[in-house]
C-alpha cells in the first residue's frame, strides 16, 4: 500500500477538452454546471459527492431498489442531492439516458464488482468520452485483498490503528470515522482536479482512492504517544457548526460542511431527501 500513491489519477482516452463551469457564480461554486452520477454508499462516496452538490454540482445519488440505506445515514449524507432508485440490470436504457448527460460518475464498490454493469472506467469513458470517474474502495485495486469487501472500522483494525487508539490487549477506535471522511474530501478535491485537467488537456479522465491508503496517510509519523498541543481558546461546544432546516424528513438538525473557503457557500442549497424520492435523471 506504501508504495502506491494518494490519489491515484490518469488519462483513459483522448477524448476532446471540454469547458464546464459558468464563471461569475456568487457564491463561487466551482462545481456549478456539473452532472455527477453518485453510484456509491454509506459514507465516503456519498461525503465526496455531498461535498460536490456543496460546491454547485447536481448530485443524483442511485441506488439498487432491493438496497435501502440507513435513514439518518442517508440524510446525513444526502444535503443537496437528489435520490433515485434504479435496477442496472434490468433498466438499462434510463442509465445510458443518465450516462450521456454526466460530467462525473462516481462508485464506491469493491474493484471490479460492477465491471459486469459495464461501469468500469474504461466502458464508461467509451460511452462517454471526456467523462472523469472517481472510484473508492476499502483495500484498492491491487494487492491480495483488492477483491474484498471492507469498511472503515475494519480497515483501521487491519492498519494498527485500533492499536494506535486502545492496546493489542483492549483495541480502540478514532472518535468518528475519519478514514471515510477523509477519503471522502479527497475524492472530492480529485475529482475537481480532473475536470481542471480534462478542461485544458482533454481526454476522459480517473481517478482512484481506497481507505486503506488513507489509514496509512493519516498514520504516517504516528507512535501513539505524541503530545496534543493545547487548544488556544476554550470549547463552548458545538454550536458554531450546526445549523438547522425543515426537510420532507422534518426539522434537521446538522453539521455543516467543514469545506469552507472566501466567497463560497455557507451551506447546502437543498435538504436531504427521502430515500428514492426523486426520478431518475440529471437534468
Amino acid at each position: 500500500m506504501a508504495k502506491r500513491p494518494l490519489v491515484e489519477r490518469g488519462r483513459l482516452d483522448t477524448a476532446r477538452a471540454r469547458a464546464f463551469a459558468p464563471v461569475g457564480t456568487s457564491p463561487l461554486l466551482p462545481a456549478a454546471g456539473l452532472h455527477v452520477l453518485d453510484l456509491t454508499r454509506v459514507l465516503a462516496g456519498p461525503v465526496a459527492t455531498r461535498t460536490l452538490a456543496l460546491l454547485g454540482a447536481y448530485v443524483l445519488r442511485l441506488d439498487a431498489p432491493q438496497l435501502p440505506e440507513l435513514p439518518d445515514q442517508h440524510a446525513d449524507t444526502g444535503f443537496g442531492k437528489r435520490s433515485a432508485t434504479l435496477d442496472l440490470a434490468a433498466d438499462r436504457r434510463t442509465f445510458e439516458e443518465l450516462l450521456a448527460a454526466a460530467d462525473v460518475v462516481v462508485t464506491g464498490y469493491r474493484p471490479g464488482a460492477l465491471d459486469r454493469f459495464g461501469l468500469s472506467p474504461e466502458a464508461l469513458a467509451e460511452r462517454r468520452p471526456g467523462v472523469v470517474v472517481a472510484q473508492l474502495s476499502a483495500w484498492g485495486g491491487y494487492g491480495p485483498w483488492h477483491e474484498r469487501r471492507g469498511f472503515d472500522s475494519l480497515v483501521q483494525a487491519a492498519t494498527g490503528i485500533a492499536v494506535l487508539e486502545g492496546s493489542p490487549d483492549r483495541p480502540g477506535a478514532l472518535p468518528a470515522q475519519a478514514l471515510d471522511h477523509g477519503t471522502g474530501y479527497l475524492l472530492a478535491a480529485a475529482v475537481l482536479r480532473a475536470l481542471i485537467e480534462q478542461s485544458y488537456e482533454g481526454g476522459s479522465r480517473f481517478v482512484r482512492l481506497a481507505l486503506a491508503r488513507t489509514a496509512q496517510w493519516l498514520t504516517d509519523g504516528m507512535d501513539g504517544s505524541a503530545a496534543v498541543d493545547a487548544v488556544s481558546e476554550p470549547y463552548d461546544g458545538p454550536d458554531p457548526w450546526l445549523a438547522e432546516t425543515d426537510s420532507a424528513l422534518g426539522r434537521l438538525r446538522y453539521a455543516l460542511s467543514p469545506v469552507s473557503f472566501e466567497g463560497g457557500p455557507a451551506d447546502w442549497a437543498r435538504p436531504p431527501v427521502p430515500w428514492g424520492t426523486d426520478a431518475a435523471r440529471l437534468r
